[in-house]
């Protein structure tokens, strides 16, 4: 065969290319002579050989392709219980996800409910404070009006305890609720906060649903698969199994709390309201009876004062016509006391010794005597009656001021407070709807 060398690889140094060059041409010598003869057993072991060869190399290629059937079976089997168990954990994280999804469904639908109700709850809370503002301004009201009582009258009586006893009691009930509603706002806040986190929880969800069903649903027929680069990375923000179940639970448990926080400040609210109205209808009660009671003791002293002002109107007129009959007397003993002082004067002209002391002179002196203490027995006898009478008729102007105070006292308690105190509205202990902006949501429901 020819033999051709790089030009490029003689060196310019003769010296060690020329015997280079005598190795080249002997070899040239050599492949230019007639190859030799084999031996016939040379032959037939060359053919041997050949066969051995060719057997050997369609063993190994008879195992390489049993090999490969194999592998390609165990690969396709592998590959097909990799895809089934693929499948299985989908199906099984698809029933994970549809579990959780149920749980915050249903913790959703619970906790929008309570917060319903505590919002129904809240309009309760707020009627009912309004509802106290007419009944401590008629209380107010009623105290005001009262201290326009005149007299012995103005006094601190049962009436007036009871009445700054309910003023109290109504401030005091308004700042409870006024408490209580702020627990209610706070918690509908709380609420509302659990919501917002269950319902961005949930939208997760469904989308996670919305593509593992999707990947669920995909076989090696199915369109628009193919192959990514990027698709078996890490994602950064991925999260392990531990942490997603941990942030589901987190979510359902605080809805779980909030929604057992809100019963209970309902059972709160319900009994703040029962307790509050009851206390309020008791106080009421007791006003209305310390009313009744003190308008029967004022109406029984002004009916007694009304019948000693009878009486003594009565007395007046007797003790005036006893002054009359005094003055009359009086009047009456004039004429005897004149009678008598003229004889007594005419017998002072008796001549001489007729001038006599006789038993006619002595009586007439004793009777002018007698005249005259009976008509000083007579006028100190009017000086008392017509003192009497003065003082008559001062009591008189006592009694009828007296009455006329008891008078405007049942007026102040009967016709202005007792009157407008029929406008607030009935509490019943029991059902509180009637005061605190109706029923309760659950008896609705």
């Amino acid at each position: 065969m020819p033999i051709f060398w790089d030009s490029g690889c003689v060196d310019e140094d003769h010296s060690t290319f020329l015997p280079q060059l005598g190795l080249w041409e002997a070899a040239m010598a050599r492949l230019l002579q007639p190859p030799p003869k084999f031996l016939p057993a040379e032959w037939h072991m060359a053919n041997e050989n050949q066969y051995h060869r060719a057997e050997a190399e369609r063993s190994r290629s008879e195992r390489l392709v049993a090999e490969s059937q194999r592998l390609v079976e165990e690969i396709g089997k592998t590959t097909r219980k990799s895809q089934s168990d693929v499948n299985k954990k989908l199906e099984q994280r698809l029933e994970e996800v549809r579990f959780w999804k149920k749980e915050l469904d249903d913790k959703l639908e619970e906790l929008v409910c309570t917060t319903e109700d505590l919002l129904t709850y809240r309009t309760r809370l707020e009627n009912a404070l309004e509802s106290l503002k007419e009944p401590l301004h008629i209380t107010q009201m009623c105290l005001e009006y009262r201290e326009k009582r005149v007299g012995v009258d103005l006094v601190h009586d049962k009436v007036e305890e009871e009445l700054v006893k309910e003023a109290e009691i109504t401030r005091g009930v308004t700042a409870l609720l006024t408490r209580t509603l702020e627990e209610v706002s706070e918690q509908i806040r709380l609420n509302r906060s659990a919501k917002y986190n269950l319902e961005k929880d949930l939208k997760d969800k469904f989308v996670a649903l919305t593509i593992d069903d999707v990947c669920f649903s995909l076989n090696n027929n199915s369109p628009n698969i193919r192959c990514s680069e990027n698709a078996v990375k890490v994602e950064p923000h991925s999260v392990s199994p531990e942490d997603w179940l941990e942030f589901s639970n987190a979510n359902v448990e605080k809805a779980a709390k909030q929604r057992s926080s809100s019963l209970a400040l309902k059972a709160l609210v319900d009994r703040i309201l029962s307790q509050t109205a009851g206390d309020l209808r008791r106080q009421c009660d007791a006003v209305d009876a310390a009313f009744r009671d003190g308008l029967q003791e004022t109406k029984g002293a002004r009916d007694k004062l009304a019948a000693h002002l009878a009486k003594v109107m009565e007395e007046i007129a007797c003790q005036e016509k006893n002054v009359t009959v005094l003055e009359k007397a009086i009047a009456d003993q004039e004429g005897p006391a004149k009678v008598a002082h003229t004889r007594l004067e005419i017998r002072t002209h008796r001549p001489n010794v007729e001038l006599c002391r006789d038993a006619a002179q002595c009586r007439l002196v004793r009777e002018v005597q007698e005249i005259a203490h009976s008509v000083a027995r007579l006028k100190e006898t009017l000086a008392r009656a017509q003192a009497e009478l003065k003082g008559l008729n001062c009591r008189q102007l006592a009694l009828q001021e007296e009455v006329q105070v008891k008078e405007n006292t049942i007026y102040i308690d009967e016709v202005l407070c007792t009157h407008m105190r029929k406008s607030i509205p009935p509490r019943d202990g029991g059902d509180q709807g009637e005061w605190a902006g109706g029923p309760r949501p659950d008896a609705v429901r």
